[in-house]
C-alpha cells in the first residue's frame, strides 16, 4: 500500500491564510458597525412622531447658524430650525418610506412570481404581461399620477415605488420558482396530491427566504434614494415634514448663503445607502456558499 500524500502548506500559504482571516475579520467588524448604525436609524424612525416639535420649532433670530453653534450641533436652516433634528426626522421618514415600499413590493412580487412560475402556462403568460406593462412605467411618472390623484405627499411616493418595484422582484422570484419546482421534494408533494397553494406556503416560501431578504434590503436602499429624489422635485414629503430630499431642495435655494445643509444631508443619504448595500452584500455572502468559498 502506498501512503497517501497530504498537501503540504508552505510558509507563504500560512501567511496568506492569516492575512485572509484578518481581512475577513476586519470586514465583519465593519459590517457589525453598519448593522448597529442601521439599528439606530431604525430606532430613530420609531421616535420621529414624538419628536416632531423639535423638528418644526422655528426661530427667525437664529437662521443659518453654522455647525457647532451653541445649542445647535449641526446649525440651523433658513427658518431657524435645528438641522440635527431635521436630519433625524428625515432619516426616519426615508426609512419608513423605504421599508413600507419594500414590504409592499416583496408581497406583490412573491405572489406574482409564484403564480407565474408554478401555476401553469396561463398564469405564466398573464404575469409576464403584467410585469412587462409595469416596467414600461417609470416611478416618477406614477408618482406624478398619484400626486394628482392623492395630492403630493408620501402616500403617492410609496404607491409609486411599490407598483414599480414589485415587477423586478417578481421576475427574480419566478426564476427561482422555476428552479425549485424541479426539485424532488416538490415533485413528491405533487405526486401525493398536495394542493399547489399548500406547496407554495410549505415549501416554496421557506426556500425563497434568501431571495426575499436580499431583494428587500436592496430595495429599501433604492426606495430611499427614489424618495429623496421625488421629495427634491416636490412630489414627496411636503414642508414642514422633514425629509432628506426636502432638505436638499431647501439648501439648493440658498447655496450662495450657506453650503452645509446640502453637504450634510447628501452625506447622510450616501452613508445610509452604502450601509444598506453593504448589508445586502453581507447577506449574499452568507447565503451563497460559492461566493464564500471564493473569498
Amino acid at each position: 500500500m502506498t501512503a497517501v500524500e497530504l498537501p503540504q502548506f508552505t510558509l507563504v500559504d500560512r501567511k496568506r491564510s492569516r492575512e485572509r482571516a484578518r481581512r475577513v475579520g476586519r470586514v465583519r467588524v465593519l459590517v457589525l458597525v453598519g448593522y448597529g448604525i442601521i439599528g439606530v436609524f431604525g430606532l430613530v424612525a420609531q421616535l420621529v412622531p414624538s419628536l416632531e416639535h423639535r423638528m418644526t420649532d422655528q426661530s427667525m433670530r437664529d437662521t443659518f447658524l453654522p455647525p457647532l453653534s451653541p445649542g445647535h450641533l449641526l446649525g440651523t436652516d433658513v427658518l431657524g430650525r435645528d438641522s440635527l433634528w431635521r436630519l433625524i426626522g428625515g432619516l426616519g421618514v426615508s426609512l419608513s418610506v423605504g421599508l413600507t415600499a419594500a414590504a409592499l413590493s416583496v408581497v406583490l412580487g412573491l405572489v406574482v412570481g409564484i403564480l407565474g412560475g408554478f401555476f401553469g402556462r396561463a398564469a405564466e403568460v398573464t404575469t409576464s404581461v403584467l410585469v412587462d406593462v409595469m416596467w414600461a412605467f417609470p416611478a416618477i411618472l406614477l408618482a406624478i399620477v398619484f400626486a394628482g390623484w392623492l395630492g403630493p405627499g408620501l402616500p403617492a411616493v410609496v404607491l409609486a415605488l411599490a407598483l414599480t418595484g414589485w415587477a423586478s422582484f417578481a421576475r427574480i422570484v419566478r426564476g427561482e420558482v422555476l428552479s425549485l419546482r424541479e426539485r424532488e421534494f416538490i415533485a413528491a408533494a405533487q405526486v401525493l396530491g398536495v394542493p399547489k397553494v399548500v406547496i407554495s406556503f410549505r415549501h416554496l416560501l421557506p426556500n425563497l427566504l434568501p431571495v426575499k431578504m436580499l431583494m428587500s434590503v436592496f430595495f429599501v436602499a433604492t426606495a430611499i434614494v427614489a424618495e429623496a429624489g421625488l421629495s427634491f422635485l416636490g412630489l414627496g414629503a411636503q414642508p414642514p415634514t422633514p425629509s432628506l430630499g426636502v432638505t436638499l431642495a431647501e439648501g439648493r435655494d440658498y447655496l450662495n448663503v450657506t453650503w452645509w445643509p446640502v453637504v450634510i444631508a447628501g452625506g447622510v443619504l450616501t452613508v445610509l445607502v452604502l450601509l444598506l448595500n453593504g448589508l445586502s452584500d453581507d447577506l449574499r455572502d452568507r447565503f451563497d456558499p460559492k461566493l464564500r468559498e471564493r473569498s
